[in-house]
C-alpha cells in the first residue's frame, strides 16, 4: 500500500493526509473547495516548521513530506489510483452514504474505503457500496500528528485480512491502533460524549459555572482541559451530532442530549470555530475567557 487518498481538506483531513505523507506514502487530499484546499496546504506546512523548529524533523524531511502532497477538487482524479481512500468529511450520515457511493465508483475495485467518522455505523456506510469488506473505520484524534491513538472499527463484514491490513498500517504511522466493534459511539465517544453532556446539563442546572466544572475536571480527574474547553475545541455540533447517534442507536435516555447544547448549536455558537461557545473564542485559543452568556 503505496497510495492513500484523503477525502477533506478541513481539521481532521488535512492532519491525517500530514501523517500519511510524512511516512513516505503518497497522498492526494481531495475536497470540492479549492479555498479549503490552500488552507490544508497551508496547515500542514505551518505544522511541519513547528516540528523543524523543535528539531523533530529536519528540512528535508518537511521538503519530502510536502513534495509527496497533491491536491485535487475532482474525486474521481483524486482518488483512481489510491490503494487506500479514507474520508474525513462531516460528521453527517447522509453526506458520508453519498460519497462513498461516490468512491466504491471511482476508486480501483480492490481499494480499501475507510472513514474517520467518529460515531457512525461502519456497517451503514459499508451497505451503500458494492465492497463491504473492504470498508473500515480509522477514526484518528485531534490533533493527529500529535494523537497516538486510532480506533479501528470493523463493520459486519469487514474481512479478517483487510483489519489487519488497516492494523498495521496505522502502526507504520507510529501510531497505536486498537481494535473495536461496530456499535454506535464506538469506544472513544460512547463514553467522552456523555461525560461532555452530562458537563453541559451540570451547568445547565447551575450546579457550578463553566470555569468551576472544568477546574474540577483538571484538578481532580487529571484531565488536560475541561469538558465544557473540550467540547468548544470539538465543535459544539459535533458533540450535538454524536449524541444524536448515541440517543437513536441506544436508545436509552441517559444519551438525550442536553436542551442547553442543542439552543446553543441552533444558536450558531459552535465553540472555537464559531468565535463562541462556553468560552470566547474571539481572541485566539491561548487565553480562556468565559463567554458573556455564562458570566456570572
Amino acid at each position: 500500500m503505496k497510495k492513500v487518498a484523503v477525502i477533506g481538506a478541513g481539521t481532521m483531513g488535512n492532519g491525517i493526509a500530514h501523517v500519511f505523507a510524512q511516512f513516505g506514502y503518497e497522498v492526494s487530499i481531495v475536497d470540492i473547495s479549492q479555498a479549503s484546499l490552500d488552507k490544508g496546504m497551508a496547515t500542514i506546512e505551518k505544522n511541519l516548521d513547528r516540528m523543524v523548529s523543535k528539531e523533530k524533523i529536519s528540512a528535508d524531511d518537511k521538503a519530502a513530506t510536502m513534495g509527496r502532497l497533491t491536491t485535487f477538487t475532482s474525486t474521481e482524479e483524486g482518488v483512481k489510483t489510491a490503494d487506500l481512500i479514507v474520508e474525513a468529511a462531516t460528521e453527517n450520515e447522509s453526506l458520508k452514504f453519498k460519497i462513498f457511493e461516490q468512491l466504491d465508483k471511482a476508486a480501483k475495485p480492490e481499494a480499501i474505503l475507510a472513514t474517520n467518522t467518529s460515531s457512525i455505523s461502519i456497517t451503514k456506510i459499508a451497505a451503500v457500496t458494492s465492497r463491504p469488506d473492504k470498508v473500515i473505520g480509522m477514526h484518528f484524534m485531534n490533533p493527529v500528528p500529535v494523537m497516538k491513538l486510532v480506533e479501528i472499527i470493523r463493520g459486519y463484514s469487514t474481512s479478517d485480512e483487510v483489519t489487519d491490513l488497516i492494523m498495521e498500517t496505522s502502526r507504520s504511522l507510529k501510531k497505536t491502533p486498537v481494535e473495536v466493534n461496530d456499535y454506535p459511539g464506538f469506544v472513544a465517544n460512547r463514553i467522552l460524549m456523555p461525560m461532555i453532556n452530562e458537563a453541559i446539563i451540570t451547568l445547565n442546572e447551575g450546579v457550578a459555572g463553566v470555569e468551576e466544572i472544568d477546574t474540577v475536571m483538571k484538578l481532580g480527574m487529571a484531565h488536560p482541559m475541561g469538558p465544557l474547553q473540550l467540547a468548544d475545541f470539538i465543535g459544539l455540533d459535533v458533540c450535538l451530532a454524536i449524541m444524536e447517534v448515541l440517543y437513536s442507536g441506544l436508545g436509552n435516555d441517559k444519551y438525550a442530549p442536553c436542551p442547553l447544547l442543542v439552543n446553543m448549536v441552533a444558536a450558531g455558537k459552535k465553540g472555537v470555530k464559531s468565535g463562541e461557545g462556553f468560552y470566547d473564542w474571539s481572541h485566539g485559543t491561548k487565553e480562556l475567557i468565559v463567554a458573556d452568556n455564562f458570566k456570572k
